[in-house]
Formats: structure tokens, C-alpha cells, sequence
């Protein structure tokens, strides 16, 4: 139900014509492509807490950044790892995850955001820092 819902959510983001308005602000103010994929993914996992619906969505969005540039299938899969590496950071009491967390290992709301949400945000960050990297290096 919850990928269902992401996918209808990408896809009123690609009817009303939000992801290709979204496309042109970044292409206007030069955002990089790879941190706004990353950003675009975080924010939505931020806001709503599922990380597939995070990842969903912010391919929705993407996609009509992704079809001006001429970007090669390295550069795509470079793409496609910051999108699930944003969308996987900061896991909170929105997201299932959280709570299999809290309940497995009986920690308490504020011990299970300091442990695993600390933790998720840092593999969020750390893996988008390699990705980053690796993009300097892949054409």
C-alpha cells in the first residue's frame, strides 16, 4: 500500500506538472544534479518518513532533470545510489523501520532516535560522500 501511495504521489507530481517545474529551478540556479537527487530524496524522508515512497518520489521528480542532461548509464547508477542513499537517512517514528528497531531491541523512543536515527543519518551522509567522490572519477 505505502509504494502504491508513493507511486501515486510521483505520479501527481508528473501530472500537475510540480517535478518539471521542479526541474527547471534547478537547472536555472545550476544545482548539481547528483546532491539534488540526494537532497530531494533526504527531504521527502525527512518530511513523510518512508523511504520507498522518499525513493519513488524523488525519481519522479528527477526524471525530467535527468532527460535534459546526457548522462551516461555509470552516471545513471551514480544517480540512482543518491537517490537511495538520501532516502535512507534519518529514520523516525514515521517510518516501520523505527519502531521494528524500538520494539526488537525494547529501547525506548528517545534511545532508538539517538542510536538509529543517528545512525541512519550518518550512513545517509557517509554514502553520499563516496558517491560524490566516485562521480569525480566516472564520465
Amino acid at each position: 500500500m505505502i509504494t502504491g501511495a508513493g507511486g501515486v504521489f510521483k505520479q501527481m507530481l508528473v501530472e500537475s506538472g510540480a517535478g518539471e517545474m521542479l526541474a527547471e529551478q534547478f537547472i536555472q540556479y545550476n544545482f548539481m544534479p547528483l546532491l539534488s537527487a540526494f537532497l530531494v530524496a533526504l527531504i521527502i524522508r525527512l518530511l513523510q518518513g518512508s523511504a520507498t515512497v522518499a525513493m519513488i518520489t524523488a525519481a519522479g521528480i528527477m526524471a525530467p532533470i535527468l532527460m535534459n542532461l546526457d548522462l551516461s548509464s555509470m552516471q545513471l547508477a551514480l544517480m540512482t545510489l543518491a537517490i537511495a542513499a538520501g532516502a535512507s537517512g534519518f529514520s523516525h517514528v514515521n517510518d516501520s523501520g523505527f519502531w521494528l528497531v524500538n520494539r526488537y531491541l525494547g529501547l525506548t523512543e528517545v534511545q532508538t532516535l539517538q542510536s538509529w536515527t543517528v545512525m541512519t543519518g550518518l550512513l545517509s551522509v557517509v554514502a553520499f560522500l563516496i558517491i560524490f567522490a566516485l562521480s569525480l572519477f566516472i564520465t
